[in-house]
């Protein structure tokens, strides 16, 4: 990867604490999927099902601060506090610097 994957994490990150959907949105490859476990098991994947999640994760577990950040092979794993407590997103890139798999839950 000629990109550095902990900085495109920080960037999601803070994207999506500032509320952006579109910057948040930009950061997904076309054929991503987002698989979230908040508030029960949900799989998006296309662009308007990422949007869609997106929307609602905006509106219903806003985050709110950084609680840490790691590498874990070629993923990044984002802790944050969001409505509810602190969940924690693996973010896998592709090798052109786009999230190509989000997992993300409550931390136990």
């Amino acid at each position: 990867m000629s990109f550095d994957p902990m900085a495109a994490a920080a960037d999601w990150f803070d994207a999506y604490r500032a509320g952006d959907i579109d910057s948040v949105l930009a950061m997904y490859a076309d054929e991503a999927v987002i698989h979230c476990g908040c508030g029960g098991m949900k799989t998006s994947s296309g662009k308007d099902g990422r949007r869609a999640y997106w929307l609602d994760r905006l509106a219903r577990y806003p985050a709110s601060g950084l609680d840490d950040l790691q590498p874990s092979g070629e993923t990044a794993v984002v802790s944050y506090v969001a409505r509810g407590g602190i969940v924690t997103a693996s973010l896998t890139f592709n090798a052109f610097g786009k999230i190509a798999s989000h997992v993300c839950g409550p931390q136990n």
